[in-house]
C-alpha cells in the first residue's frame, strides 16, 4: 500500500470537502450528500470547533477522514481542565485502504490536537458492531448508556 500523510484542513481546502462528500460511498457506504458551498466549506473549515482531517495518498487525494467538534458544556466535568470536550462525530475510509492503518492515524491525528488544547475527555457513538470494535482497539470503551437518539427537522 502506498504511504499517506495526515492533515488537518484548513480554509483554502474547501475542494478536499467536495471531493469526499462526492465519493461519500466509497468511504462510508452511505449515499453521497451533498457538498457545502464554497462559502458554507469556508466557514466549516475556519470554524476553531470544528476540526477535520484528511489522510492523502502520495497523490494527494483523500483516504480517509476524521471529523470532530469542540463542545463546550455548561459545567466542568470531574476529569476535565476544562468546560469543553470532544464530540468525535465521524470517520470514513476508502474502501480500497482499510486495514492499512488509515484510521488508526486519523484518531490518533484527533488524540494528538487534543492533548494540544488540553483537552481530556472525547466521546463518539458507534453504530455498529464493526465500529465498535475499531473504536476499541483505538482504546474506547463503552460508557453509560445515555439514552437513545431522537431528532426532528423543524
Amino acid at each position: 500500500m502506498p504511504p499517506f500523510t495526515v492533515r488537518r484542513l484548513r480554509p483554502g481546502d474547501e475542494a478536499a470537502l467536495a471531493q469526499v462528500a462526492a465519493d461519500e460511498t466509497d468511504f462510508t457506504e452511505e449515499d453521497p450528500s451533498p457538498p457545502l458551498s464554497a462559502e458554507e466549506a469556508r466557514a466549516y473549515l475556519a470554524d476553531p470547533h470544528v476540526w477535520h482531517w484528511h489522510a492523502d495518498d502520495e497523490h494527494g487525494q483523500p483516504v480517509g477522514f476524521l471529523m470532530a467538534y469542540v463542545h463546550r458544556r455548561r459545567h466542568r466535568s470531574g476529569t476535565a481542565e476544562t468546560a469543553c470536550d470532544v464530540m468525535f462525530e465521524e470517520i470514513g475510509v476508502r474502501e480500497s485502504w482499510r486495514r492499512a492503518g488509515v484510521g488508526r492515524a486519523l484518531v490518533a491525528a484527533l488524540h494528538s490536537q487534543m492533548q494540544v488544547e488540553g483537552l481530556r475527555d472525547v466521546w463518539v457513538a458507534a453504530d455498529n458492531e464493526g465500529a465498535q470494535a475499531f473504536y476499541a482497539t483505538c482504546g474506547y470503551e463503552v460508557d453509560e448508556l445515555q439514552g437513545v437518539i431522537l431528532s426532528r427537522e423543524v
